[in-house]
């Protein structure tokens, strides 16, 4: 069901979400300044093309002072905005039956969208998710 979840999934937005966000991550990397940012970006990209199966979870240790003042800046200059046509999106893929499960996943997104630092994409398979590396 993941597989044809995801199938529906990348037709219907998420390749071209995916690909904002991969060009996101080389315009950051370009500026050398935000390449954090931009491998969050990436990170990101890769989840949004195949959101089905996985989940977003804190990395051990991940969550320093660094992490926190960078994921503030990312949520004024572009996380906000981003959540926003997150929500817009997921309004519009609600409105069909099959569409739900396609808004409850760009609904997912927004959280690492908003902070993306400090934060870790791993299959929801994974036991003891917490402890994964």
């Amino acid at each position: 069901m993941k597989t044809l979840l995801n199938i529906i999934w990348l037709v219907f937005g998420g390749f071209w979400l995916a690909l904002g966000y991969f060009a996101a991550g080389v315009i950051c990397c370009l500026l050398i300044v935000t390449i954090p940012w931009g491998i969050a970006s990436f990170r990101i990209a890769a989840y949004a093309l195949w959101p089905f199966g996985q989940m977003v979870v804190d990395k051990p240790g991940g969550n320093g002072p660094f992490a926190l003042l960078g994921n503030v800046i990312w949520l004024l200059v572009a996380g906000i905005w981003i959540a926003i046509g997150h929500v817009a999106t997921a309004i519009a893929m609600a409105i069909t039956i099959i569409g739900i499960p396609l808004a409850i996943a760009n609904l997912k997104l927004i959280p690492v969208s908003l902070m993306p630092l400090g934060k870790q994409i791993v299959p929801t398979s994974t036991p003891f998710v917490s402890t994964y590396r």
